[in-house]
């Protein structure tokens, strides 16, 4: 089987892999801060999580002031940037069961990726952090194949090169950017319950959903025949 014996498991990161909601919610809140701006706080943060970086600090900006300007903004990004690498894993940790479930599955023959719209570098670099990098063949952010999910690129480029068109492969995320990618790309999708998305609107949108991390490599093994669509 190329690439993996058995196929690839792709994973999403933030609000999958790790809880990062903390680190990213006080980046955020720091750059509010520097622009005279009332900070939003864990929660408020957290529901903007998803979409990347850029989407991240826009709507945090806007929700405090409306009126900021494009120019503003970018330079608010930049700065959230610098401040969030120096922070990326200063409260931010794999969530229960994360690192059984990664290692059962490389056990079992699967090849593993992560597929993010966090930058590549922060992704590898918060990996590095918790020790986890070793475990994926790839780590893909929106900068590493020039395009983000939703857009199947972003996943399709995670798999191996010259792929049968036939080869297993599978997506578990939280969100609903993680299902529109997954079905977009013709591949089974897995949500998680306790990451960023909308639990109650994804309710039975996708192959399966689970509640804990030691369901996941059940889910895998039952979601895993051949992929619907060819590459």
């Amino acid at each position: 089987m190329t690439g993996g014996q058995r196929g690839t498991v792709i994973f999403d990161l933030d609000g999958t892999l790790v809880d990062s909601a903390p680190d990213l919610a006080d980046s955020l809140d720091a750059v509010l801060e520097e622009q005279g701006l009332k900070p939003l706080g864990l929660e408020h943060g957290r529901s903007f999580i998803g979409h990347g970086i850029p989407n991240l600090v826009r709507r945090g900006l806007l929700t405090r002031d409306p009126t900021l300007s494009e120019a503003v903004i970018a330079r608010a990004t930049d700065r959230f940037m610098r401040i969030y690498t120096q922070n990326l894993s200063r409260k931010t940790r794999p969530y229960p069961g994360a690192l059984d479930a990664i290692l059962e599955l490389r056990r079992a023959g699967w090849r593993l990726a992560v597929c993010t719209n966090k930058l590549e570098a922060s992704a590898r670099g918060l990996l590095a952090d918790l020790k986890l990098i070793s475990a994926f063949s790839v780590v893909a952010g929106p900068d590493t194949f020039g395009a983000a999910k939703p857009d199947p690129r972003h996943l399709l480029g995670c798999l191996p090169a010259e792929t049968p068109e036939n080869y297993p492969a599978l997506l578990v995320g939280d969100s609903e950017v993680d299902l529109a990618a997954a079905r977009a790309a013709g591949i089974p999708a897995i949500l998680v319950s306790w990451g960023y998305g909308d639990a109650a609107a994804l309710e039975g949108k996708a192959d399966a959903t689970v509640t804990h991390f030691n369901e996941v490599v059940a889910a895998v093994e039952r979601l895993s025949p051949a992929r619907t669509t060819p590459v």
